[in-house]
């Protein structure tokens, strides 16, 4: 069995994970109007996280997040030889080193937590987090490693910002996935972690079985997912066959969610077509706004959270259905018993990938 756990985040809205999930179980979102930070010295909606420092921004949240999971997993953990750090990310820390951003970041946490072995990178768009996770499991699963600590991060920088707006992706409010009234992206930044590990006793707190995933490309565009939702169909349906698991067996799926009109579209053709239009699902990209390399593995920590404290999370911003097919988007936070989780993700280039989380 591979396991998970040991999850972690920094955010708008907590500087760990129990400060997150707390905020996010009371309905607070980190997205506020931050005035002459887009193209032109525009007014834009982002959530980012309070008091980072402009330099080094990326590089000190990598350091950050990894003292905080250091104190969730047995103390020889992080420096074992059968350890390894994959770095989820699309930008890294493209402000403080354009020729080579992740290359700083690596070398301080080798030498700062003594790694047996060099920091993974996985840069792969929207798909990264969910992506990493599944090469996690992967490596564990072939014994190449005992443990992979998974790191998603990303910070706001202007080349971003100014990039989704010229392709005129950006919500001019908080953006609201799935609803009638969606008007796109709204940006944001977080840095989380979560564990895989094959032995539940590394973890100070009980860990669930992830169920190792795929990925599938549409292959429809740059940036514009398939009309038919093939590339998610594909990595979905999948993910289920080799897991042994139906649609009934899901509980919660956390779904990517931009707020764009055509992803959202997109998602709800694919679950239509898998069967899973009744499961309770939510984005959310409304409390944390789009943590591009981070969101894959931001959303599975807090669904990890959510399994944890038995809450259905409320989507934040849907009041009306938006999409051609109806789903069941969780329009108000609920206590339940989550047992198995469907997280998938989708991003530019026409990337899908999906995996399942269950409990013991």
């Amino acid at each position: 069995m591979i396991y998970i756990g040991a999850e972690e985040m920094i955010s708008p809205l907590g500087n760990d994970a129990k400060a997150t999930f707390s905020a996010v179980s009371e309905g607070l979102s980190g997205i506020s109007l931050v005035h002459k930070a887009g193209l032109n010295q525009t007014d834009i909606h982002l959530a980012t996280i309070p008091g980072l420092t402009v330099s080094r921004a990326f590089e000190n949240l990598i350091v950050a997040i990894l003292k905080l999971v250091a104190n969730n997993v047995d103390p020889d953990t992080v420096a074992s030889d059968r350890t390894l750090v994959i770095i989820s990310s699309t930008k890294g820390g493209l402000k403080d080193s354009i020729a080579d951003p992740f290359a700083d970041v690596a070398d301080t946490i080798l030498q700062e937590f003594n790694l047996a072995h060099q920091p993974l990178i996985i840069s792969n768009a929207c798909i990264s987090g969910v992506l990493a996770i599944n090469t996690a499991g992967n490596f564990v699963r072939s014994g190449h490693y005992d443990h992979v600590i998974v790191i998603g991060c990303d910070v706001i920088s202007d080349f971003v910002i100014y990039g989704f707006q010229s392709l005129f992706a950006v919500s001019d409010k908080p953006c609201a996935p799935f609803d009638s009234g969606r008007a796109g992206v709204t940006l944001g930044e977080a840095c989380s972690a979560v564990v895989i590990s094959n032995n539940p006793q590394i973890y100070r707190d009980r860990p669930y079985s992830l169920l190792i995933g795929t990925s599938a490309n549409d292959a429809n565009h740059i940036s514009g997912p398939s009309r038919t939702g093939e590339g998610l169909y594909r990595s979905v349906s999948r993910t289920m066959a080799q897991n042994g698991i139906s649609p009934a067996d899901i509980d919660f799926i956390s779904a990517h969610g931009t707020g764009t009109l055509y992803n959202d579209e997109m998602e709800s053709i694919a679950f239509d077509r898998l069967g899973l239009v009744d499961v309770p699902l939510n984005s959310l990209k409304g409390y944390f706004g789009h943590t591009l390399g981070a969101a894959g593995v931001l959303e599975t920590a807090v669904s990890i959270q959510s399994m944890r404290n038995g809450l259905l999370l409320k989507s934040m911003g849907y009041i009306e259905k938006g999409t051609s097919v109806a789903l069941n988007v969780i329009e108000e936070s609920k206590n339940t018993q989550i047992r198995t989780v469907l997280k998938t993700a989708s991003g530019f280039g026409g990337g899908n990938a999906s995996l399942l989380i269950q409990d013991l």
